[in-house]
């Protein structure tokens, strides 16, 4: 198996979907399904499981896709410093949320492109509270996300931006939706809209414990838009970044509670793993990212 075999297997895995496969390829459908047949030869193994409704990694071919990522980031590595040291080329994935990617990535994004324009880019989004594990499985080089109050073991974080969190209600909420106490937001009788899992929700169930609160939770959710809109439907209320209802098309459609308790802010920053650290590409990303943090002061 060669480099180009490992890469049109990562496409396949990713896509899971041999016809748009083909595309990104640039291969016929006949000769990108030769090339997975060569590779399930090889391994013994069959690396997919397909049927007529859908496409599915096999057990070998979890396994298989590590191996892949691995090879494949070596070799990259090892073109980009070999007789020049001051190339940068192959693939830099990152992962990010939307709002991320409106508002803290536009300018590195672009001036990385501009200096390193031999780097395919990859751009995934998703929920930032699946950013972390997504960098330690391997499954991306950098990620955008809330950082860990810990350290993580193996894992690089750089601190961008500090985001308060917030208590929103929607706009037209009457005194029901957001019962008070003493004329502070009373979170015993409140109901919530909650991230599922992440930092925010960790943040609130520490008040709530030192508080000695049993919430009255009516829906937990992923991700922070999704908390806006619920909260907007008149839900509950709901806890979210600044930064996240800023940039949300319903921010004007619910209100910022300010008699609420008070949590600690997020800081938001880039991760990736000591060993990604080591390629020129994800390298030089961060080293963009610390010139950044430089200029606006961020810190722990």
């Amino acid at each position: 198996m060669d480099i180009r075999e490992l890469e049109i297997f990562l496409t396949v895995a990713e896509l899971l979907n041999f016809g748009r496969a083909s595309q990104v390829c640039n291969l016929s459908p006949s000769a990108l399904t030769r090339t997975i047949q060569r590779l399930e030869d090889q391994v013994e193994q069959p690396l997919f499981l397909r049927d007529n409704r859908r496409v599915a990694l096999s057990a070998a071919g979890e396994r298989f896709r590590d191996y892949a990522r691995r090879a494949v980031q070596e070799w990259q590595s090892f073109r980009a410093s070999a007789g020049n040291g001051e190339l940068v080329a192959g693939t830099l994935s990152i992962y990010a949320s939307i709002t991320a990617v409106y508002s803290l990535l536009p300018e590195l994004l672009e001036t990385y492109r501009g200096r390193y324009p031999e780097v395919q880019l990859e751009l995934r989004t998703g929920a930032a509270e699946e950013a972390v594990a997504l960098v330690q499985s391997g499954a991306v080089d950098l990620a955008v996300a809330p950082l860990p109050d810990r350290q993580l073991p193996g894992v690089e974080s750089l601190p961008i931006v500090t985001i308060p969190l917030v208590f929103i209600a929607p706009r037209q909420a009457g005194a029901a939706a957001v019962p008070t106490k003493g004329g502070r937001l009373d979170l015993s009788r409140a109901p919530l809209v909650l991230p599922q899992t992440g930092l925010s929700r960790r943040r609130l169930d520490q008040w709530l414990k030192e508080h000695r609160i049993t919430p009255n939770i009516t829906s937990e959710v992923s991700g922070n838009e999704a908390i806006i809109a619920m909260v907007r439907l008149g839900c509950g209320i709901g806890i979210v970044p600044e930064l996240v209802l800023e940039k949300s098309p319903f921010r004007d459609e619910v209100s910022v509670l300010d008699r609420a308790p008070v949590l600690a802010p997020y800081v938001v920053g880039l991760c990736s793993t000591k060993r990604n650290l080591q390629r020129p590409g994800v390298r030089a990303f961060w080293q963009l990212a610390e010139e950044r943090s430089e200029r606006t002061g961020v810190g722990r």
